[in-house]
């Protein structure tokens, strides 16, 4: 068996020819989609109309079947995320007082 670098652990383990390809073949059969948000108070139905429209857009483009999508939504807190060499909570800041 050869060695295979598994992400989740972050380890080593040893996969035989036939896991491996059931893992390729779940990953080819399970599309698996990331948001990251800002935390800035995206209500629980947002996310659930985001989770809803992003797994009906991968149906109808690429005929993913909706049963076997995987959404996941990451809120970020906004001093965590940075554009342009600042966070955004300072980029906020800065907006708020331009506009006032």
């Amino acid at each position: 068996m050869n060695p295979v670098f598994c992400g989740c652990s972050k380890t080593w383990t040893f996969l035989s020819k036939n896991q491996r390809n059931y893992r390729y073949h779940l990953e080819k059969l399970m599309p698996f989609v990331n948001i990251k948000i800002t935390r800035e108070g995206a209500s629980a139905e947002q996310k659930a109309r985001l989770i809803q429209g992003v797994t009906q857009l991968l149906a109808d483009i690429l005929g993913k079947n909706p049963q076997t999508t995987v959404v996941v939504i990451e809120e970020v807190d906004t001093d965590n995320w940075g554009i342009g060499g600042e966070t955004v909570t300072v980029r906020r800041r800065r907006e708020h007082k331009e506009k006032h």
